[in-house]
């Protein structure tokens, strides 16, 4: 699993470098055409990983409610985010995903509690999770290089 958790680490790197590259304005822009914002898809990939991985699995979350109920799936941006909004994103970037390896490490995930993503793909335990939220940020990845071509 060490392959998985560098993997997200690498994408999340570049996650990090358009957070760091970016003014404040760009991050909150949504650009014609488009339903959300750079803020937004970096912010959703934090969330649906701790989703996918903490609460299927029946444990505590890492991130807020309130954070989880603004980047959770179905959402979009509703309002413009601060520096500081922007500065515990970049930090979750990093601890949650050194949090999971550790957890993972330390065998917590004992139960996975079984979903169907919208590929229909269906995760049966944490390895899978872990496995598929590496896809899924890597279309946000593909989605935010749309977004910034449009700015």
């Amino acid at each position: 699993m060490d392959w998985a958790f560098d993997i997200t680490i690498k994408n999340r790197t570049l996650l990090k470098s358009f957070l760091e590259s970016s003014s404040l304005e760009a991050l909150n822009k949504v650009p014609k055409g488009f339903n959300n914002n750079v803020i937004w898809n970096v912010a959703h990939t934090i969330v649906t990983q701790q989703l996918l991985v903490y609460k299927l699995s029946g444990l505590p979350m890492l991130l807020s409610d309130e954070m989880v109920d603004m980047y959770k799936k179905g959402t979009k941006p509703e309002r413009d985010v601060s520096y500081a909004e922007v500065d515990l994103i970049k930090g979750l970037l990093f601890s949650t995903i050194e949090k999971t390896k550790e957890d993972y490490n330390s065998k917590i995930f004992e139960t996975y509690n079984e979903y169907t993503v919208t590929t229909k793909s269906t995760l049966t335990n944490v390895d899978e999770a872990i496995d598929f939220n590496n896809f899924h940020e890597g279309i946000h990845l593909g989605y935010i290089l749309a977004l910034k071509k449009s700015l």
